[in-house]
């Protein structure tokens, strides 16, 4: 067992001195990487009422509302259109609409999630980002609090942290269902 050493009386000594913080960095970085199994962190955003996480690695980046929006033809009217993104076409979706909550008005918090997907480009239009959000595992619950959009079949449980219900929304079983494919 490894007796902890007050860095200060090593002032004089700056070899023993290096070597114990190196000892301490490596115990501080054994202690944090053991905490980061028991935490789950994701992006969060607001559609309407309903607050949401989702897992970090579903969201490829995170954009302003563009300035302009081109309109499709015959598509669904939860389709926003095509919006040019460094010289790449995005669909942007209206995620909102799409869940049957109505049309999105945008404005000045409004952004566009782009989801994290080989084969499914896709922008995910949401009323607010939240930044990211860690929970402990013993916040998470099993049993979803209503919603008012229909999301359901999105969800994969929920946290409650400090009064208040998060849903995980699984950006990955959005974009791959068969209701999402059937865009046109």
């Amino acid at each position: 067992m490894e007796v902890e050493v007050d860095l200060r009386t090593l002032k004089e000594r700056p070899f023993e001195l290096l070597k114990a913080m190196e000892r301490q960095g490596l115990r501080l970085a054994a202690d944090s990487l053991g905490q980061a199994s028991s935490e789950w962190s994701g992006l969060a955003f607001r559609i309407g009422e309903d607050r949401f996480v989702c897992p970090r690695e579903d969201v490829r980046e995170v954009l302003v509302f563009p300035d302009s929006i081109t309109r499709i033809p015959g598509a669904r009217d939860w389709i926003a259109g095509l919006s040019n993104i460094r010289g790449q076409l995005l669909p942007v979706i209206d995620l909102k609409a799409f869940l049957g909550g109505g049309a999105t008005r945008p404005g000045r918090g409004t952004r566009i999630v782009v989801v994290n997907h080989r084969d499914v480009p896709a922008g995910l239009m949401v009323d607010e980002l939240l930044g990211f959000r860690r929970f402990a595992d013993d916040q998470r619950r099993d049993e979803l609090p209503p919603t008012i959009a229909s999301c359901e079949r999105y969800l994969q449980g929920a946290f409650h942290q400090d009064g208040r219900d998060w849903l995980i929304f699984s950006l990955l079983r959005l974009v791959e269902s068969p209701q999402f494919l059937a865009a046109a």
